[in-house]
């Protein structure tokens, strides 16, 4: 089989188990769902909301993929996976890119729905420019998380006390993702007067972000997961 073929047979063969499962639409939307609108409450200023709905969004992303992450590479480990393709010499650069794709996918899809929940509870009213920058926005910020959360994923999957290792990882890393991706965001919703121009430079830095995870990621997964 070739790479990509690889990469969409381990892309398919996670979200198929997503889908059966549906822990992600059966509780990990819900429980981001649920951040969004304990915000909404803690905040309680319409204005407020407006102002930090873009950073709220990511915040609430960043917690769900810790959940997504988790559960992906428990799954794994519990059935032995992960391990039956590295014995069977499946290329690690490609289980590696075919997790990412997987979980960007996810990702994504709960990015639309954070976002749509922000359009209703906080307010914001982006022109129809800054929701084209929010959509690239998150693309770019997409990719990195899916890169970072695999490689990652992988590092944490045979440590004792994954649970708690992963987010102490994990975080400190997607810093400038949550930076980056909510200044750009906050030029796209148009939040404390920012303007859509200003959100390009740091649409650019999760770019960069995202290509050096993911060559960092292609090469250093297989020897990660060996050990």
């Amino acid at each position: 089989m070739t790479r990509g073929s690889v990469v969409r047979a381990v892309a398919r063969k996670d979200l198929a188990v997503e889908m059966g499962s549906r822990v992600v639409i059966n509780q990990v939307a819900p429980f981001a769902l649920v951040v969004m609108v304990m915000f909404a409450f803690a905040l309680d200023n319409e204005g407020i909301l407006s102002r930090v709905a873009p950073g709220l969004v990511w915040l609430a992303t960043l917690f769900s993929m810790l959940v997504v992450v988790q559960r992906s590479f428990a799954v794994e480990s519990a059935d032995g996976a992960l391990d039956a393709l590295r014995v069977a010499g499946v290329d690690p650069v490609a289980i590696f890119l075919g997790k990412s794709v997987a979980l960007m996918v996810q990702l994504f899809a709960l990015e639309v729905l954070l976002v749509c929940t922000a359009f209703v509870l906080y307010g914001v009213e982006p022109s129809p420019a800054g929701w084209a920058e929010a959509f690239v926005t998150m693309v770019a910020a997409t990719v990195g998380l899916g890169f970072v959360g695999t490689l990652y994923g992988g590092l944490a999957a045979g440590a004792r006390g994954r649970e708690t290792l992963l987010p102490l990882l994990l975080l400190p890393v997607v810093a400038p993702v949550l930076i980056g991706a909510t200044r750009a965001t906050e030029a796209a919703f148009g939040s404390g007067g920012a303007s859509v121009s200003e959100g390009w430079p740091w649409i650019g830095l999760l770019a960069v972000f995202a290509v050096l995870f993911g060559a960092a990621g292609s090469a250093a997964f297989g020897p990660l997961v060996d050990e």
